[in-house]
């Protein structure tokens, strides 16, 4: 299994991903606004998009959806609830479900209410693990609850759900604002040595290059933490 991160580099600082089958070339993007970039990074790396995948139903990653769609024929996939939000759902998925693709693609549905409360995120069980996460979990952040939102299900979020998987868990966020969160972390706490770090090595690196995270890390430098 392939999680390739694209950078769009718009105005709303997202990611987007493919996420891809080495044998057979099948894929799923997620959350691809910038539908035309996916597409064609996935025609170059020789993969046919057969999925969509929306984290939840904010138009900026619902936004690529019809083009996408029209130009490939991919099935849409979103949470079980974001019916009345995202128009075309082929299929709802619940805490639980299993997304299988090709022979190596595997990826576990998390039901993680808090940034809205039909939001998802998926984990890849693999020798490294992997979280999907949307605007659920940010780089050094976490997404807000003013569109459609609760704070109280985010905590039991960050609590319940990511509270309980392993260090090693590559983050995959839906936007880069890996350097404003670790500004509001060190606002909080200004004696956060790894957080102070990690902004100093950042230099003037954007979204196209900034570094992966990992569960470990952000629960040191994440004062959502």
């Amino acid at each position: 299994m392939i999680i390739e991160r694209l950078w769009p580099d718009n105005a709303w600082r997202n990611y987007h991903y493919l996420v891809a089958c080495e044998e057979t070339g099948e894929a799923l993007a997620v959350d691809p606004l910038d539908w035309p970039l996916c597409l064609a990074r996935a025609r170059e790396r020789g993969w046919t998009i057969t999925h969509i995948l929306n984290t939840h139903e904010h138009r900026d990653h619902t936004g690529g959806n019809e083009g996408l769609r029209a130009a490939t024929g991919a099935r849409l996939l979103a949470h079980a609830s974001a019916g009345a939000h995202i128009a075309g759902i082929d299929r709802g998925l619940h805490e639980g479900d299993v997304i299988r693709l090709g022979r190596s693609v595997e990826l576990q549905c998390l039901d993680t209410p808090g940034h809205t409360r039909a939001h998802l995120c998926l984990l890849a069980h693999g020798d490294v693990p992997a979280l999907i996460c949307g605007d659920t979990l940010f780089n050094a952040g976490a997404g807000n609850c003013h569109n459609g939102g609760n704070p109280e299900l985010l905590f039991e979020t960050f609590t319940r759900r990511f509270g309980a998987l392993p260090d090693a868990t590559v983050v995959h966020p839906g936007h880069d604002y890996l350097a404003r969160n670790l500004a509001f972390t060190l606002d909080r706490e200004p004696d956060n040595t790894a957080a102070q770090a990690l902004l100093v090595s950042l230099g003037t690196s954007d979204g196209a290059t900034a570094p992966e995270t990992t569960l470990g890390l952000e629960r040191r430098i994440n004062t959502f933490f």
